[in-house]
C-alpha cells in the first residue's frame, strides 16, 4: 500500500502592531543595494505593503515568548515603514501584515532571511519594458516616485522590441533596463541605415 504524502503546514499570518516589531540580527542583508529605503518608503506610502514581513517571537531569558517579534526576512520593508513612522506618516501602532514562524522551528532565522533574498527572481528586461508600456498606455507614465528617471521612453523602441528574442537579452549591458533599451535603440538605428525600416 502506497504511503500518502505528508501534508505541508504553512506558518500562520496575522497583523502585528508596528511598535511590537524589531529588526532581527539574523537578517543576512548587510550591504545596501538596489532601490533605497527612502524610495521603498515612498512606494509603500503610495501603494501599501505588497509583501508581508516574516517574523518570529522574541523569547525572554527563560525561553518564554514575549509580546515582541523579530524580523529576519523583510528588513528593508521594516526600515521603510520605520521611516514613515519617523516622518509621522504612519502610526506606530498600525497593524503590519506578518507571517509568523513558530519559535521552536527547526529552520534557522538566517535560513529564512537567505532564502527570501536568494529565491527572488528579477524581471527580465523585456518584461519590464512591456510593463512600462502597459502603464503608459493606461495613462500612468510614472512607475513609482523613486524610479521616474529610470523609466525608458517606450515609443522610441517599441517597433524593434516586440520582435526581440528574449534569449538574446542576457548580455551584461542588458542587465539594467536602460542598457537593454540602449541596445535596442542602437540596433534600430543601424537597421534604419541599412534598410530604411
Amino acid at each position: 500500500m502506497a504511503k500518502s504524502a505528508q501534508k505541508i503546514t504553512l506558518s500562520p499570518s496575522r497583523d502585528i502592531p508596528f511598535n511590537k516589531l524589531v529588526l532581527s540580527q539574523s537578517n543576512v542583508r548587510r550591504i545596501k543595494a538596489g532601490v533605497s529605503v527612502e524610495e521603498l518608503a515612498e512606494d509603500i506610502a503610495r501603494r501599501g505593503l505588497l509583501q508581508s514581513l516574516s517574523v518570529r517571537p522574541v523569547l525572554d531569558d527563560d525561553g518564554v515568548e514575549t509580546d515582541t517579534f523579530e524580523i529576519p526576512a523583510g528588513g528593508r520593508r521594516f526600515q521603510a515603514l520605520s521611516l514613515l513612522v519617523k516622518q509621522k506618516r504612519l502610526n506606530k501602532t498600525t497593524p503590519i501584515p506578518c507571517i509568523v514562524r513558530d519559535a521552536g522551528s527547526a529552520i534557522l532565522a538566517e535560513d529564512d532571511s537567505l532564502a527570501e533574498n536568494m529565491q527572488r527572481v528579477a524581471l527580465h528586461p523585456l518584461d519590464q519594458f512591456r510593463a512600462f508600456v502597459a502603464l503608459r498606455d493606461k495613462g500612468q507614465p510614472r512607475v513609482s516616485p523613486g524610479r521616474v528617471g529610470r523609466v525608458p521612453r517606450p515609443a522610441r523602441t517599441t517597433p524593434v522590441l516586440w520582435g526581440f528574442p528574449s534569449g538574446r537579452a542576457s548580455l551584461p549591458c542588458t542587465r539594467h533596463p536602460t542598457g537593454f533599451f540602449r541596445v535596442l535603440s542602437k540596433g534600430r538605428s543601424r537597421r534604419q541605415e541599412t534598410t530604411g525600416a
